[in-house]
C-alpha cells in the first residue's frame, strides 16, 4: 500500500476530493488515502450530515486553521500540515483547486522532499490581482503531476514549461461530483425552506451568486451590479443566497437591496429574493431549473456549461474559458447592461450554441487514480522533476 493525503480547505474542495476518495473505495485501490481538511473556512454544516452526502467518510485530520490575513493563514497551516505529514510520512500528497490551502500544503510537501499532484492544474485568469491567481501559478510551479479540466490548462502548463509527461488531461472533478449528486437528489436531501420556494416559483426565474471581493467591497461597483439585479427582477423573480461578506458589504455601503420573503408569498412573479447561504444540494435543486445564473464564481461556471444552463458571469476574466468558449458562460464583466441584455437573451431563448467540454464525463476521478498508481509505484514523477 502507497499512503496519500488529500488536502481540502473550504467546502468546494471537498466536492473535487470526494469523487477521488470514492473512485479509490470503488476500484479497491493500493492507494491509502488520508483526508485533511484544514479548517480554511469554519462552516457550522460541514458535519457528518455534510459527508454522508458526498459519499465518503469525515476527515482524519482537521486542522481547524479558521479565518486571518493571507499570511497568516498560510502559516498557520504549514505549520499544522507539516506534523500530519511527519507523523503520517505519505509518498504522495495531494492538492486541489487554488485555495491557501493549496499552496501552503504543497510548500510543505516540497520541502519534505514528498511528490505533489495538483488537480485542477493549469488554470490562468492572466490576472495578478486575483489571491486565487498567485496561488495557482505558485503551485503548479512546484507541482510534479497535474490533472487538468481542459485542454488549454495543459497548453498553459507546456509553455510555462512542465513536461508533457507529467501533464495529464483527465477532465473535472467537480462534474463527476455534480452528477453523483443529482443522480442522489431528492426531497429528503432538501431542506423544507427551499421546497417550499420552490412551490412559489415560476417557471422561469433567476439564480445568482457575488461574493469575490473585486465585486463586493467596492461600493461603487456593489451599487452598479446590485442596480442591474434590481433592474432584472423587475420582471422575473432573482433568487440570491447572500455570502455573508456580500451582506455586511451592502449594509454598510448602504446600498438598497430590497427582498422579497418567500415565506410571505402564495405565488412569486419577480422580485430579488436573498437567503442566507445555501447548501450544496439546496442550491443546486435551485439552479438546476432556473433560465440563467449570474455568478462571480467558478465552479458554477463549469457546472452550468455541463447541463448547459445560460451562464453570465460578472468578471472581466475567467480562468475557466472552455466555458465560455464552447459551454454555456458568457463573461459579460461588471457593465450593467451587458450583464441586462445577456440575461434577456436567455430569458427569450436568444443563448448561444453551446456543447459540453470534452472529457467532462463524470470519469475524470478514475483517471486520476489510474494515473496516480501508475506514477507512484514507478516512483518516477516523485523525483526530480522535468522543467
Amino acid at each position: 500500500m502507497k499512503k496519500i493525503i488529500l488536502v481540502a480547505g473550504a467546502r468546494p474542495n471537498f466536492m473535487k476530493i470526494a469523487p477521488v476518495l470514492r473512485a479509490i473505495d470503488k476500484k479497491k485501490s493500493s492507494l491509502q488515502p488520508v483526508l485533511v481538511h484544514t479548517g480554511q473556512h469554519y462552516d457550522r454544516k460541514m458535519s457528518g450530515a455534510f459527508f454522508d452526502e458526498l459519499g465518503i467518510r469525515e476527515p482524519e485530520y482537521n486542522l481547524e486553521i479558521g479565518s486571518g490575513s493571507h499570511a497568516v493563514q498560510t502559516a498557520n497551516i504549514m505549520i499544522k500540515f507539516e506534523e500530519v505529514c511527519l507523523k503520517e510520512k505519505p509518498d504522495w500528497v495531494v492538492v486541489v483547486g487554488d485555495v491557501n490551502s493549496t499552496i501552503a500544503a504543497s510548500l510543505v510537501a516540497k520541502k519534505l522532499n514528498i511528490g505533489l499532484a495538483h488537480i485542477e492544474a493549469g488554470l490562468r485568469s492572466r490576472d495578478r490581482t486575483m489571491p486565487e491567481e498567485i496561488n495557482r501559478l505558485t503551485t503548479d510551479a512546484i507541482s510534479d503531476l497535474f490533472f487538468t479540466t481542459e485542454p488549454e490548462g495543459t497548453e498553459n502548463l507546456i509553455s510555462e514549461g512542465h513536461s508533457s509527461e507529467r501533464v495529464h488531461f483527465v477532465g473535472h472533478v467537480m462534474i463527476d461530483n455534480l452528477f453523483f449528486q443529482l443522480n442522489r437528489l431528492s426531497e429528503s436531501l432538501i431542506s423544507d425552506s427551499v421546497r417550499n420556494l420552490q412551490q412559489v416559483l415560476p417557471e422561469k426565474y433567476v439564480c445568482m451568486t457575488m461574493h469575490r471581493p473585486s465585486n463586493v467591497d467596492d461600493p461603487e461597483i456593489l451599487r452598479q451590479l446590485m442596480q442591474a439585479v434590481q433592474n432584472i427582477s423587475r420582471n422575473v423573480p432573482v433568487i440570491f443566497p447572500c455570502h455573508p461578506r456580500t451582506r455586511k458589504n451592502l449594509s454598510a455601503f448602504n446600498i438598497n437591496s430590497e427582498t422579497l420573503s418567500p415565506d410571505e408569498q402564495k405565488e412569486i412573479t419577480n422580485g430579488l429574493v436573498m437567503l442566507d447561504p445555501l447548501g450544496y444540494n439546496d442550491f443546486l435543486s435551485l439552479w438546476k431549473n432556473s433560465s440563467v445564473v449570474l455568478t462571480d464564481s467558478g465552479g458554477l461556471q463549469e457546472e452550468t456549461t455541463a447541463l448547459k444552463i445560460p451562464c453570465v458571469t460578472m468578471r472581466e476574466n475567467t480562468e475557466r474559458p472552455v466555458t465560455a468558449s464552447i459551454g454555456s458562460n458568457v463573461v459579460a464583466g461588471i457593465n450593467p447592461e451587458k450583464i441586462i441584455g445577456y440575461v434577456n437573451d436567455a430569458l427569450g431563448k436568444r443563448w448561444k450554441h453551446c456543447r459540453i467540454p470534452d472529457l467532462w464525463d463524470g470519469k475524470a476521478s478514475e483517471r486520476i487514480v489510474d494515473i496516480l498508481e501508475t506514477c507512484i509505484f514507478s516512483r518516477s514523477a516523485l523525483t526530480q522533476s522535468k522543467r
